[in-house]
């Protein structure tokens, strides 16, 4: 082993000391809230998945806002942040909703389409961003899956106006129109990088964890 491939290898950081980079511990913040989440979609409590739905998508923009505004952050801390984020996105976005869909079907096999349509999109525009990025240097290509459980906790607002046969089927077209936008060739805005949609978001998240936890009571 020649000494270049020596040093570098002592170079090398570990694993877990990205771990105490800020940003990322807000990335696996919000991976703890979707943890939460699908433990409740799949014990049928749905106003506690909504409230950990949301809040994934809270710490998910929190972790950009903090990275941009940090300094003497390096070339791989941003790399393993980007990396850590992507994967943690596909969990969030795509294996989350496509639980929650399964279960309020009662994870009757037909649902099983739906599920993985969903998961499928995600995939695939996850990969499309790694590849190209953002459209133009400002726009993404496709909904951008944070969209899908913003969307998905207020259209569980209606959950109890109608039967559960009906509901399970409006969850069903809604998880299949999210994909289908998730993937398609619409241009939409960065809207974590405007301060006012922070300011937006944050008081949305209030409201839907308010509602959602009286809900619960």
């Amino acid at each position: 082993m020649t000494t270049d491939k020596i040093e570098s290898q002592e170079l090398q950081p570990t694993i877990l000391s990205y771990v105490k980079d800020i940003p990322n511990l807000c990335s696996l913040s919000g991976l703890a809230c979707t943890i939460f989440s699908i433990y409740f979609s799949i014990l049928g409590v749905y106003y506690a998945a909504m409230i950990g739905m949301i809040w994934a998508v809270a710490f998910d923009w929190a972790d950009g806002l903090i990275a941009r505004t940090m300094k003497g952050r390096t070339g791989n801390d941003r790399a393993f942040g980007g990396q850590l984020d992507v994967l943690i996105d596909i969990v969030s976005y795509g294996v989350a909703p496509a639980i929650l869909l399964l279960s309020y079907g009662e994870f009757e096999p037909v649902f099983l389409f739906g599920a993985f349509i969903m998961l499928a999109a995600s995939a695939i525009r996850l990969s499309y961003f790694s590849v190209f990025g953002l459209a133009g240097g400002a726009k993404y290509t496709g909904l951008a899956l944070d969209n899908n459980n913003i969307i998905l906790v207020f259209i569980f607002l209606f959950e109890g106006v109608f039967s559960h046969g009906v509901f399970s089927t409006i969850l069903y077209v809604s998880g299949l129109g999210l994909a289908a936008l998730n993937v398609s060739q619409i241009k939409t805005p960065k809207l974590s990088g405007n301060s006012v949609n922070v300011y937006i978001l944050a008081i949305y998240i209030i409201g839907i964890t308010s509602i959602y936890s009286w809900k619960l009571l």
